[in-house]
């Protein structure tokens, strides 16, 4: 059988008293348990390149390089959960105690459900030979870094999503294939009253739609905008409307009617909605022109 730990059939009894103490000490290291979905996280391993890509809520936010199986069988390719994350892991095969050096499992793991191993046989983990990373060389495990893995492991939920696979495809793809929008940068030019507009932050591309920063877009055109931080709520008036909208919702009130537009987002502090829905809200035309990749304002 694949994976990082083999154990032997008949153990001594110190040994078993090792790995039951071993055991205890990790239900009393604290872990991050936070509900799957508080982050929408996505992990993909590709051991085409031996790369591993981080996202969070669509932005690619860090790739590693990984070390997989020796063999294009050993690490399993698929659709996975992390179902546990433990700090300082034995080495069981070897007896070697967590955190220590020369443990081969470094002191992160990030435990993967294959099958019905639960997180036991395979996961993401830290290594004490660099060298080994970037190339095929496990029993089924995926290796990172010990400094790398330092930054991950906090940053990962429980029930975050890992894709594992050969592709020549880019991560984008990939996680796309697999039911996950990605954010990408707009690639086009934003018009107001047929004059070329800069913002400070970029159009984005998320599901097939493009989103526009909401204060930046409504200022220009005139708005007074007002954010609540305590309910998530922004207020704006522009002209004879007043528009409310809380965040990462999918209604918006104008004048006191409801209007249903898909979730708005955010995106590094910046209250982003999608650009076929607002206007409804604004009272302005906004146009599309594919051929030249522009959105056209006007009032």
């Amino acid at each position: 059988m694949g994976g990082c730990i083999l154990l032997k059939p008949y153990l001594a009894k110190s040994v078993v008293l090792t790995i039951l103490l071993a055991f205890i000490g990790v239900f009393l290291v604290p872990v991050n348990t936070n509900a799957a979905g508080s982050k929408n996280e996505l992990i993909i391993v590709n051991k085409g390149t031996n790369k591993l890509a981080f996202y969070i809520d669509g932005e690619l936010v860090k790739t590693f390089s990984v070390g997989t199986g020796r063999s294009p069988d050993l690490t399993p390719e698929g659709s996975f959960k992390i179902v546990n994350k433990i700090k300082n892991r034995p080495y069981y095969k070897d007896h070697i105690a967590g955190g220590d050096p020369t443990n081969p499992l470094g002191d992160r793991w990030l435990g993967l459900q294959v099958g019905a191993t639960y997180g036991t046989t395979y996961a993401i983990h830290g290594n004490n030979n660099s060298k080994s990373i970037g190339k095929y060389v496990s029993a089924g495990c995926i290796r990172m870094l010990n400094d790398e893995i330092h930054w991950l492991y906090p940053q990962i939920v429980i029930g975050t999503k890992v894709i594992v696979t050969t592709s020549k495809l880019d991560f984008a793809t990939i996680a796309e294939q697999n039911d996950y929008p990605v954010t990408h940068y707009f690639a086009g030019s934003l018009l107001l009253d047929g004059k070329s507009v800069k913002l400070d932050h970029e159009l984005l591309m998320m599901d097939s739609r493009v989103f526009i920063p909401m204060r930046e877009v409504f200022e220009l055109l005139g708005a007074q905008v007002g954010w609540d931080e305590q309910t998530k709520t922004v207020t704006a008036i522009i002209g004879s409307r007043t528009i409310t909208h809380k965040a990462l919702t999918g209604t918006v009130s104008v004048g006191g009617s409801t209007v249903a537009i898909t979730s708005s987002r955010i995106v590094d502090n910046s209250l982003l909605l999608p650009l076929r829905d607002i206007t409804e809200l604004i009272g302005h035309q906004v146009d599309w022109d594919g051929t030249k990749k522009q959105i056209r304002i006007t009032s």
